[in-house]
C-alpha cells in the first residue's frame, strides 16, 4: 500500500520545481544579477556537501597542518576542493543531463563492481567517519560549552557521554526526519544545515580576527606566501623547523627529519580526503535527484559548488590553519621542556600533551639505543634516559606533539578572553560535528535504498538513515579527548583509499555514450573535463596507494590490485556476452 505523505511529498515536489523553473527562466531572462539572485536562493545541494565536508576530519587535518607546516600548507586544502570541485562537477553534469540514478547507470553502462565497490565504500565510510564525529561533539560540549552541566566534575564520565550523545543523536534525527516531507522539509532541512554550517564559519573567522588585533598579531605575509603551492614538503620539513634541527646532533637529525616528514604525509592525506571524501560523491547526485533538478539546473549546479561548498571550506579550515600555524608551529608545550624563547604559560601541561611528548621521547631514545638494547631496559631506567635527553632533542619532541581542538582553544584563552576562546570556538567545532553527522545518516538512507533496490525516500529510507547512529559508541570506545579527536587522521586515510572508485568511476561515466547520448561534452569541452578529471582521478589514486603502502605495505597493494582486476574480469565477460 503507498505511503500517503509520500505521495503528499511527490505532489508538493512537483509543484516546487515548476516554480524554481519558473524562478531561474524569469531571471534569465533579466539579466546577470537577477540570475545571481535566483541561484543564491535556490542554492541546497552544494551547502548539505559543505555540512559534511566541514566536520571532524578537516578541523583535525587544519589543526595539524598548521603545528607540523605553519602558514607553508594553506594551499593544499583549496587544491583538494578544486579538483574535488571538478569531479562533484562531473557528477552532477551526468545526473542532470540523463536523469537516472548513479548507482544504476554505472551498474548498467560502466561496470557493476565499480557501482557495488562505490556503494559498499560509501556504507563503509559512513559508518566509520560516525565515530569521531559524535566522539568530537560530544567532547566540545562537556569540555567547552557545557563543562558545568555535564561535565567530569558536574557527573560521572559515562553518564556525561551518554546524556550528551542521546541528545545529539535525538537532534539529527529529528533534522533528517524533516528531509523526508516533501519540499517544505527539504528546504527547511537545508536552511538549518546553511545555519551550522555558517556558524561554523563564522566563529573560526572571529578567532582569527581576534588573533589579528591580539599584541603578538598574525604576520600576514607569511600567511598568504603559504597560499602558494609548494610540493617539496612531502619529502622535506617545513623550512620553518630548519634553526632547531641544526642545533640536534648530527647523529639524530635525519630521525628527526623523518618523523616530522612522515608525520606531514599523513596530515596532507587526511586534509586532502577531508576535502572531497566518497560519500559527499553519492550524496551529491541523489540530492540533486531529490529535488527533481534537470538539464536546466547544471548552471544553478555548479553555482551551487562554488559557493556553497568551496567558500565555507575554504574560510573555516583556512581559519583553523592560521590559528594553529599561530598558536603552536615550532612552540615546544609550555612546561614540558624549558625554552627561553617561549614564555610559559602553564606550569602543568595538559595531560594529552604530556604523553605524546613522551611517546616522541621515547622513540627518539629507541632510534639511539637500538630495538634490541631499548628492550631491555626497565621502564624506570628509560624514563631516566628521556629524562636526561639533550634539550634540543627535547625541544623537538615538544613542538611535534599532536595538539587538538581543546588544546587550541586553551591556548587562545590568554589572547582571545575565556568566554570567545572556549564558548565561541566550542560552538564552532560542535557545529562540525552535528552537522556531519546530519548529513551522514541522509546519505546512508541514499545508500541502503539504492542497494536494495527501492527509491530512497520514506519510511525506509528514514530508517536506514539511523545506521550511523552507532557512532554513538565513539565516545566509549576511544575515552579521552585526544584519542577522540585524533580518530579521525585514520578515518580520513581510510576514506583517501577508496576515494578512487569513485573518481574511476564518473570518469569513465562522464565517456559513456549510450548514457550521455547528445548531451556529451565535444571537442575543447570534453577534452578540458577528461584533463581536469584525470588530474584529480590520478591524484586521488596515488593518495591511495600511498596510503595502502605506509600502513599496509604489500597487503594494501594486493588489495587494490584484486579490485582493479574483478573490475576488468566483469567488464570482459560483459563483452563477451554481448558480443555473442
Amino acid at each position: 500500500m503507498p505511503d500517503k505523505s509520500t505521495e503528499r511529498a511527490s505532489l508538493t515536489n512537483n509543484a516546487g520545481l515548476e516554480r524554481d523553473r519558473r524562478l531561474l527562466t524569469a531571471a534569465r531572462e533579466k539579466g546577470r544579477l537577477a540570475t545571481l539572485g535566483a541561484f543564491l536562493r535556490l542554492s541546497g545541494p552544494g551547502w548539505l556537501q559543505s555540512a559534511i565536508t566541514l566536520g571532524g576530519g578537516s578541523l583535525a587535518g587544519s589543526l595539524y597542518l598548521g603545528v607540523l607546516a605553519g602558514f607553508s600548507l594553506l594551499w593544499l586544502q583549496p587544491l583538494a576542493m578544486i579538483l574535488g570541485i571538478v569531479m562533484l562537477s562531473a557528477i552532477s553534469y551526468v545526473t542532470l543531463s540523463t536523469g537516472e540514478r548513479p548507482f544504476r547507470a554505472i551498474n548498467h553502462h560502466v561496470n557493476p563492481v565499480l557501482g557495488w565497490g562505490w556503494a559498499i565504500a560509501t556504507l563503509l565510510a559512513n559508518l566509520v567517519w560516525a565515530l569521531p564525529q559524535f566522539a568530537l561533539a560530544t567532547a566540545a560540549t562537556r569540555q567547552n560549552l557545557l563543562p558545568g552541566l555535564v561535565g567530569a566534575g558536574a557527573m560521572p564520565e559515562a553518564v556525561g557521554k551518554l546524556v550528551v550523545c542521546g541528545t545529539i543523536c535525538l537532534i539529527c534525527i529529528v533534522v533528517v526526519w524533516f528531509y523526508d516531507t516533501g519540499s517544505r522539509g527539504i528546504k527547511l532541512f537545508e536552511a538549518i544545515l546553511k545555519i551550522m554550517v555558517g556558524v561554523v564559519v563564522v566563529c573560526f573567522f572571529g578567532v582569527v580576527i581576534r588573533l589579528s588585533f591580539a599584541k603578538e598579531g598574525l604576520h600576514w605575509g607569511a600567511v598568504l606566501r603559504g597560499l602558494v603551492p609548494d610540493l617539496g614538503l612531502l619529502t622535506s620539513p617545513a623550512k620553518t623547523f630548519a634553526p632547531f634541527i641544526a642545533e640536534v646532533d648530527a647523529r639524530f637529525r635525519q630521525f628527526w627529519i623523518d618523523t616530522i616528514v612522515g608525520q606531514q604525509r599523513d596530515v596532507m592525506v587526511t586534509a586532502v580526503s577531508a576535502a572531497v571524501g566518497i560519500n559527499m560523491t553519492f550524496l551529491l547526485p541523489y540530492s540533486m535527484l531529490r529535488r527533481r533538478w534537470d538539464r536546466s539546473f547544471r548552471g544553478l549546479a555548479i553555482f551551487d559548488l562554488a559557493t556553497g561548498l568551496f567558500v565555507p571550506f575554504m574560510l573555516a579550515t583556512g581559519c583553523v590553519v592560521i590559528a594553529s600555524a599561530a598558536q603552536f608551529h615550532t612552540r615546544p608545550v609550555p612546561g614540558v621542556v624549558a625554552d627561553s624563547h617561549l614564555i610559559v604559560v602553564a606550569t602543568q601541561p595538559p595531560k594529552n600533551l604530556v604523553a605524546g611528548y613522551r611517546k616522541l621521547a621515547t622513540v627518539r631514545l629507541k632510534y639511539e639505543l637500538g630495538a634490541e638494547a631499548f628492550a631491555n631496559l626497565s621502564e624506570q631506567e628509560k624514563a631516566e634516559r628521556i629524562d636526561a635527553l639533550p634539550a634540543a632533542d627535547k625541544k623537538m619532541a615538544a613542538m611535534l606533539v599532536n595538539r587538538d581542538a581543546f588544546n587550541l582553544a586553551q591556548s587562545l584563552s590568554p589572547l582571545t578572553g575565556d568566554i570567545f576562546a572556549h564558548y565561541v570556538f566550542g560552538i564552532g567545532v560542535i557545529g562540525m560535528g552535528v552537522s556531519s553527522i546530519i548529513v551522514l545518516m541522509l546519505i546512508n538512507g541514499f545508500v541502503v535504498c539504492e542497494m536494495i533496490g527501492i527509491e530512497p525516500k520514506g519510511r525506509a529510507h528514514r530508517l536506514a538513515a539511523l545506521m550511523p547512529c552507532i557512532g554513538v559508541l565513539g565516545p566509549f570506545i576511544w575515552t579521552g579527548g585526544k584519542a577522540q579527536f585524533w580518530l579521525a587522521i585514520p578515518t580520513s586515510m581510510f576514506a583517501m583509499v577508496l576515494l578512487p572508485i569513485a573518481y574511476l568511476t564518473f570518469y569513465l561515466l562522464m565517456n559513456q555514450k549510450s548514457l550521455l547520448a547528445g548531451n556529451m561534452p565535444r571537442g575543447g569541452k570534453r577534452a578540458a573535463w577528461n584533463t581536469l578529471m584525470a588530474v584529480a582521478a590520478g591524484l586521488a589514486a596515488f593518495g591511495s596507494i600511498w596510503s595502502l603502502w605506509s600502513k599496509l605495505r604489500w597487503l594494501g597493494i594486493s588489495l587494490f590490485v584484486g579490485f582493479v582486476v574483478l573490475a576488468l574480469i566483469v567488464h570482459f565477460v560483459r563483452c563477451a556476452r554481448r558480443q555473442t
